[in-house]
């Protein structure tokens, strides 16, 4: 049971499962071009434009800003919003731009760093630093429209952007208000396993073999994919949260050619920063800010959230959705609850 723990765990942390097929490296081609396919129909109350701007280390992020049409607000409250891990603003990130749009709020999608249409090299890497850091540079971005309050600007994390999310606004104190779905906190689960079932000795372990992953990138001047990725078709013996991830990245939808989990490959080495960077450690200090932590109730994911609720100090609000698992609130409409999203940012951004 251990042994099949610790595959899942893998599964999870990286991509999900098997090695990459020539079909898939061939798509790796198509990553950074401008592909129009949204996964969800633009609500006609909403406009959206392309953006781009910088974070802190220099490099381009890509954005969809969404906006209210013929609002009576001559200063908006803004949301910036990105996640889930290894997807891309076409997707998860963009539906909940285009309803809280929909709602009266300034919404910006953006792709993280090196993925989607961001810049930043090599392709398909992650970092828990830049990654908290594309948030900041969100609110950057939105602080300088001249139709924005800058003083209402609030985020919303899915997925492992749950945790960049809360790990940006206990460091950002210009986020007035912070919500996540789904959350993950991709240091932990990257260090310790699913449900923490990594031991000591298997750390050391994956931290070796990564270590001499680095020698082999380093002499070949490449960094190499990652070989854990979303099969291209289900066997039936997958772990059930498997079987949901290909449901959304891997069929119409979910999935966006950009997109990591739909389409290509993290490097394999990308996991050695998050194993030695606790991103939640510093959570209390969002107060007195105020922090939405929203879960499935049959969520594989949901003691992360759990979790980082009971860390944190109020003002707080966990809400558990009835039935939903993970993916549910990456695009369920009958599920993510938009309603109690908007009541929480008005309340808190004014």
């Amino acid at each position: 049971m251990k042994i099949t723990a610790l595959a899942a765990m893998s599964l999870l942390v990286i991509g999900q499962a098997f090695s990459q097929n020539k079909e898939s490296i061939q798509n790796k081609k198509k990553m950074n071009t401008t592909e129009e396919h949204y996964t969800f129909k633009l609500s006609d109350k909403v406009t959206r434009q392309k953006v781009t701007f910088k974070n802190r280390y220099g490099i381009t992020l890509s954005g969809d800003l969404y906006l209210p049409k013929n609002s009576d607000q001559t200063l908006l409250a803004a949301i910036a919003i990105s996640g889930p891990f290894g997807a891309v603003k076409e997707q998860s990130s963009g539906l909940y731009a285009n309803q809280m749009a929909e709602r009266g709020f300034a919404a910006l999608a953006f792709d993280p760093s090196y993925t989607g249409e961001s810049s930043g090299e090599p392709r398909n890497v992650a970092s828990p630093d830049i990654n908290t850091e594309d948030f900041s540079a969100a609110v950057d971005f939105l602080g300088l429209q001249k139709n924005i309050n800058r003083e209402n600007i609030g985020i919303i994390g899915i997925c492992g952007f749950g945790g960049f999310a809360l790990n940006a606004s206990a460091a950002d104190k210009r986020i007035k208000a912070v919500a996540t779905t789904s959350m993950y906190d991709m240091t932990r689960v990257m260090s310790k396993g699913y449900n923490d079932i990594v031991t000591a000795e298997q750390r050391s372990k994956n931290l070796e073999q990564l270590g001499q992953q680095r020698w082999k990138d380093a002499q070949n001047g490449t960094y190499a994919p990652s070989a854990n990725n979303l099969p291209q078709k289900l066997t039936g013996s997958e772990p059930q949260f498997v079987k949901e991830y290909f449901d959304y990245y891997k069929t119409p939808r979910g999935f966006h050619v950009r997109s990591i989990n739909s389409n290509a490959s993290w490097t394999a080495t990308m996991p050695i920063s998050f194993m030695n960077m606790p991103i939640l450690s510093n959570i209390k200090e969002i107060s007195p800010r105020p922090i939405m932590i929203i879960a499935g109730e049959n969520a594989h994911s949901r003691y992360f959230s759990e979790d980082a609720f009971k860390a944190a100090a109020e003002p707080k609000e966990l809400k558990i959705i009835p039935n939903a698992v993970h993916v549910d609130l990456y695009d369920k409409l009958d599920k993510i609850p938009f309603e109690k999203l908007q009541s929480f940012f008005l309340d808190n951004l004014k």
